[in-house]
């Protein structure tokens, strides 16, 4: 109900928001981007905790990211709820270019001006190869927003990257695309949004809890 006390319900798409599990690039703190890197053996068991999590929670359908490591992760929660995964490239990770690969150390020390621009979160800057920040926040924004669009009353898992949930925060609590980011983009952590025509909302952020030590425990391997 809204505060006229008119069921909204039925224009309310609630999203799953997730970020990949791990890959040894993560673990590595090498910028990914379009890399298309798999998941390593603990993103795996992440992903096999994610999709116990949310085998219960009346998914209609999953989407995720045309990249190996957010397929992986959808899949897992695909394989606990017999839903098939929808690949939409709109939600792929920012293409950081020629900073692919390369650890933020080595950027700055290769490239000292560009890395400035890059931490100063400057909107026109992308790396040579790569996309500019506003550019990457209007796609993602755009693109997870027509996918929970198609699907008014019901929830859907969006399997992503961390840029992605990064400009969803943003898009869902209106912080701007230049401000410091004081949140977590923790990978296979659960996020939850909700979606009408006026745009997203935060309901809750970086929920962990099925990635403790005793839930993965509880998992076993991912093969």
């Amino acid at each position: 109900m809204n505060r006229r006390g008119v069921d909204m319900s039925d224009r309310v798409t609630r999203v799953i928001a997730v970020r990949h599990g791990q890959t040894a690039w993560n673990a590595q703190s090498r910028i990914q981007g379009n890399t298309d890197i798999g998941l390593d053996a603990t993103g795996l068991r992440q992903a096999g905790a994610l999709g116990a999590a949310l085998a219960d929670t009346g998914l209609d359908a999953i989407y995720a990211s045309d990249m190996a490591r957010a397929l992986q992760t959808a899949q897992a929660v695909a394989d606990r709820t017999g839903l098939a995964v929808t690949a939409d490239a709109g939600l792929r990770e920012r293409g950081f270019g020629i900073f692919e690969g390369m650890t933020h150390a080595d950027v700055a020390s290769r490239w000292p001006e560009l890395a400035q621009r890059w931490r100063q979160r400057d909107p026109d800057f992308g790396p040579e190869g790569g996309e500019a920040l506003a550019a990457f926040y209007a796609r993602a924004v755009a693109c997870a927003g027509r996918i929970a669009a198609a699907h008014p009353g019901q929830t859907i898992a969006l399997v992503a990257h961390g840029g992605v949930l990064d400009c969803l925060y943003r898009a869902a609590t209106r912080v701007g695309l230049q401000a410091p980011r004081t949140w977590q983009l923790g990978n296979a952590s659960i996020n939850r949004l909700l979606y009408t025509p006026e745009g997203f909302t935060l309901v809750g952020w970086n929920d962990a809890l099925h990635l403790e030590p005793e839930a993965l425990g509880a998992q076993g391997s991912v093969s």
